[in-house]
Formats: C-alpha cells, structure tokens, sequence
C-alpha cells in the first residue's frame, strides 16, 4: 500500500502563479497523497482562486487553509504542518512548478538510501516557470558543516519522513530564510539529507524577487550564520565565502 504524501504549500498574493502550480499537482504520477495550501491572509484574490480551483476540480485531496492574519510563510508551513496526516511530508511554494515524476521520484529514492530527508535537483526558470537550461546539481548527501556553506537544498524539492525525522524540527522558525535554518537544525541534530540528482522542479525566479537581491541575499545568511547558530566571527566568515562562491557557480 503507497503511503500518504502531505504536500504544504505556503500562499500569498499568489493568484497569477497559482493555477500552473494546481495543473503540476494533479499531474502528479504518485497519486496518494494530500495538498493543504495555507494562505496567509492574501490581500488580492489569491484564496477566491483557489478556492474557484477546487471547487471546479472537486477534489477531496485539496484544501484550503485561510489564516485571519499574514504571519509569514514559516508560519503559514507550521500551520499546514500540522493540519497534515501524511506519513511523508514535502514543501512547495506557490509560484513553483513540479515536474511530474517529483513525487514518485522522492518517495522512490528515500525508499531506496533508507533515508528521511531527500532533495533533488532542480532547474530555474523565468517568469513563466519555463526553464531555462541552468540546472542545480546536488550531492548524494549532505551533512550539518558541509550545508552551511552550501544553500543546495531548495524547498520544493524536499521530502521528509516523520517516522525518521522528528515533526518538531521539521518545523520552521520564524527568521529570514527559514527554510535554509530549517534544514539545518534537522541536519544538526544528526539526520544526513540523501540528494537525488534529478531535475523534479522548476523554480520560478521574477525579476525582483527576494532570491535576486544579492545584497538581502548575504544580510539574510549572515544572520543565520550569527543569530541563530551562534557561529564565531570567523566560521562564519569562512562558510559564508564558500557559499557565496557556489551560490554564484549556480547563476552563471
């Protein structure tokens, strides 16, 4: 018997993204498996959306969470968390695209490496979610010091295993780039994330998001680095220029 896939997706002002990502679900090869989208008090029509998707496709898989208050995208992730009931849980941001085999891959290659945290590879893509050509490649695993200065897990191509990790790290908190400091607090604790070097997801990047401000970029994982794993001055220094020289080998 499949085991249930709880897929979380935070949401928004996602309404003009959120259409391609419902078709990238349903076209999903892996059919068991939930969709909790958590929209975080949108001021557009991002929940009429989805709310007009669902009522259309009339699927019992899918549903819609709507938060009274914006609280983040970490908050919106823990409130779809546990609202979940898979055994397996795996991210995807709204405005991403999942190629069809992502699900079955990840179940598939955790099943294989014994494994409770996988990623894979992934491709960018412009503001359509076309790729592009630049893939992410990623290594077959991933340990605590090796990802602090390697920010090559990216959230919509991640699959965890509760029965292996913990729910409460899978939890993410509330800081700038939330999901790179969860990661590593569920790597930190022991757990290795085994990568899959497979393309499962286009990442969508618009011209000025958060992800192409360079500047925020380094502010946000310098943070990290200080605050929240209370790195010395120099660890921090050092991972932060390995990151910063991989970070630009995947843009070019």
């Amino acid at each position: 018997m499949s085991e249930l896939i709880s897929i979380i997706t935070p949401v928004y002002k996602a309404g003009r993204f959120i259409e391609e990502t419902f078709e990238s679900v349903l076209a999903q090869t892996y059919a068991e498996w939930e969709w909790i989208l958590v929209d975080d008090c949108s001021p557009d029509d991002t929940a009429e959306v989805i709310r007009r998707l669902i009522d259309d496709g009339n699927d019992p898989r899918i549903r819609l969470i709507e938060l009274s208050e914006n609280g983040g995208a970490a908050h919106a992730r823990n409130v779809g968390l546990d609202a979940a009931s898979g055994r397996y849980v795996a991210f995807l941001d709204a405005d991403d695209r999942w190629l069809p085999d992502r699900l079955k891959t990840c179940i598939e290659y955790a099943g294989e490496r014994d494994a409770g945290f996988v990623f894979t590879a992934y491709e960018f893509g412009d503001d359509q979610a076309n790729g592009t050509g630049r893939i992410v490649h990623v290594p077959e695993t991933l340990e605590y010091k090796k990802a602090l200065s390697r920010t090559v897990i990216f959230t919509s191509t991640t699959l965890f295993d509760t029965e292996r990790i913990p729910i409460e790290l899978i939890h993410m908190p509330e800081v700038p780039s939330e999901d790179t400091a969860t990661w590593w607090q569920i790597l930190r604790a022991g757990y290795v994330a085994c990568g899959a070097d497979v393309v499962t997801c286009i990442y969508r990047r618009p011209s000025g998001s958060l992800s192409s401000n360079k500047v925020e970029a380094v502010r946000r994982i310098w943070n990290l680095y200080r605050r929240v794993e209370k790195l010395g001055m120099a660890a921090s220094i050092f991972n932060l220029a390995g990151w910063a020289c991989r970070a630009t080998r995947r843009r070019l």
